[in-house]
């Protein structure tokens, strides 16, 4: 573990691919990672339980009228994003740094 990092050198770690976490945080074992970025066959996205049907449906009907066919589409592109593993143990998608976390130089990378 490396400890006493400012948050420009936890973005990188987590740009590596290693998980960071705040020396100030109160709940234990918390920490961050990036989910990185995606792409998946329009025909994959039925499967997908993260988003709502809405979002399949207005996909497909972009892709069909468009293209004519799912298979010849090209894939659906997500964008990575900052994840946190909480202490109740659940991990909450969309993490965003406050101007404490940002400010802050006692930021650890824990790989």
């Amino acid at each position: 573990m490396v400890e006493n990092q400012n948050f420009g050198q936890a973005i990188e770690a987590l740009k590596e691919g290693k998980r960071v976490a705040r020396q100030g945080w109160n709940g234990k074992g918390m920490f961050i990672f990036e989910r990185p970025a995606d792409e998946l066959e329009y025909s994959f996205i039925e499967k997908v339980k993260s988003l709502p049907q809405s979002v399949k449906d207005f996909l497909r009907n972009k892709a069909l009228s468009t293209e004519g066919s799912l298979s010849d589409l090209p894939k659906v592109k997500f964008g990575s994003y900052l994840c946190m593993y909480a202490a109740d143990g659940s991990i909450v998608n969309g993490w965003l740094a406050s101007q404490t976390d940002m400010l802050s130089n006692d930021w650890c990378i824990l790989d």
